[in-house]
């Protein structure tokens, strides 16, 4: 179990550390004073004011395990760690913004440290009733003194955590069988907080939370897209402060991670990243082009605000200009060329593409070609001039369903990155149909939508 969890890490650990530091980096920066806004489980006294935070997460999703099953639950979140500034003075030690010592600069900031809470439990035991598994973290004090700082000191603090992780199982109804697993996860830390701020209150806060889980044998059942028998109480699941995913390979349903951002199944890293940068959702080239312009100065606070800035700055400023250029864009064919190896060599490309296309041009795959390719639908090849009667889905809109039982004539046939074919077409009987193709104004149905004449 543990082997799948680790694949599924560089996942996990992008939900981890979504919004720890925004752009641009450094502790004065207006917008670094309001951070932590993901998975964050506050302790009870402060999420019950009226304040619009929660204390814990909860997720209900459908599970198949198998006999003996064991269900591996792997809790991760970040502590808040307070870096402080300390001066001596006449009266002991005194708190500032900064400390600057030759080229260096020591500033006051709020780190963070993982945690996590590993729970390995038989699945049979889940049934009946709630298990809850406690579980708490230390706070401490870290004192470092700052070399050549004249008695000045960095000192790390942080609250002690205490939290539980409760997990039961239902079984359905019905002739196929199937578990219904609760999760839930809060924050149990006792804490006054009486007129206390967000930022207070964050000292005692699971931030980031979010956990993996994994069955021994068995597997879980998408909660996007769940087989026909399982649709109903799929949809009756609730979900709370943590949407289920599943990670891994595509097709692997063993583990699943339960994020507080909601993804599609089966969610990657795109290769073209060369690190993580933080900034909520950012497009990593807008991103790096803007880091790559902020002045020596600039870089130098941010470097001094956090470690993990530090390694950002220097990684953007040594960036390959071939690495950059992979963030413009990328060029995905959508299908094999008849004839092409299936990973052409550089001297088969021109095969697939005009090299002197631009990368967005529809021109640029050569494997396309809209105005001659057809999909057979219901046994007949249908392809541009194509006559169809429209019968819009259930994916429809209000405007598309007041075309039913209108005829089109198919203007192209078109496949999109997911391997599903669509058709462009316009209505026999529109008088600017002509007008509408000339400048490239179609409607988009899909093969099931339509039906050939």
């Amino acid at each position: 179990m543990t082997v799948s969890m680790d694949h599924a890490r560089a996942i996990a650990d992008a939900v981890l550390y979504e919004g720890y530091l925004l752009y641009p980096y450094r502790a004065s920066a207006a917008k670094n004073k309001v951070r932590w806004q993901w998975g964050v489980l506050m302790p009870p006294s402060y999420a019950d004011g009226g304040t619009g935070e929660r204390a814990a997460f909860h997720t209900e999703l459908v599970a198949e395990p198998g006999d003996g099953a064991a269900l591996h639950v792997r809790l991760r979140f970040l502590q808040l760690r307070r870096r402080v500034v300390e001066v001596p003075g006449d009266d002991g030690f005194r708190a500032v913004p900064s400390v600057t010592v030759g080229d260096t600069e020591h500033t006051t900031w709020e780190e963070a440290v993982e945690r996590e809470v590993d729970v390995v439990v038989p699945f049979a035991g889940l049934f009946g009733g709630e298990h809850t598994e406690p579980f708490e973290v230390d706070g401490g004090e870290d004192v470092t003194p700052i070399e050549g700082g004249d008695g000045s000191r960095l000192v790390r603090r942080r609250d002690p955590l205490h939290g539980e992780l409760m997990l039961r199982a239902d079984a359905l109804a019905g002739p196929f069988g199937g578990v219904r697993l609760v999760v839930r996860v809060g924050n149990v830390s006792t804490w006054g907080g009486d007129g206390a701020t967000r930022d207070d209150a964050l000292r005692h806060a699971l931030i980031g939370a979010h956990a993996l889980l994994s069955l021994s044998d068995g597997h879980f059942l998408s909660a996007t897209d769940p087989p026909e028998w399982a649709s109903v109480v799929t949809k009756e699941c609730r979900t709370d402060g943590a949407w289920p995913v599943l990670v891994g390979e595509a097709g692997q349903r063993d583990t699943v991670l339960l994020s507080p951002i909601i993804l599609y199944d089966y969610p990657t890293i795109a290769e073209q990243s060369a690190g993580n940068l933080f900034d909520g959702t950012e497009i990593d080239e807008i991103l790096t082009l803007r880091t790559m312009t902020l002045t020596d100065e600039e870089k130098r606070q941010a470097r001094a605000t956090d470690d993990r800035a530090a390694e950002l700055i220097d990684r953007v400023d040594h960036l390959p200009p071939e690495l950059l250029d992979r963030l413009h864009g990328t060029l995905r064919y959508l299908r094999e060329v008849t004839g092409a190896p299936t990973k052409p060599e550089p001297a088969d490309l021109e095969t697939i593409a005009d090299p002197s296309t631009p990368w967005w041009d529809p021109g640029a795959d050569a494997s396309m070609s809209p105005e001659t390719d057809e999909v057979v639908i219901g046994g007949v090849a249908v392809h541009k001039g194509s006559r169809v009667r429209l019968r819009p889905g259930k994916r429809a809109d209000a405007h598309d369903m007041f075309l039913t039982g209108r005829v089109a004539v198919v203007q192209g046939v078109l496949l999109d990155v997911d391997g599903d074919w669509h058709l462009a077409v316009t209505l026999e009987d529109d008088l600017g149909s002509d007008l509408y193709a000339a400048h490239g104004r179609f409607r988009y149905f899909g093969t099931d939508e339509v039906e050939p004449l």
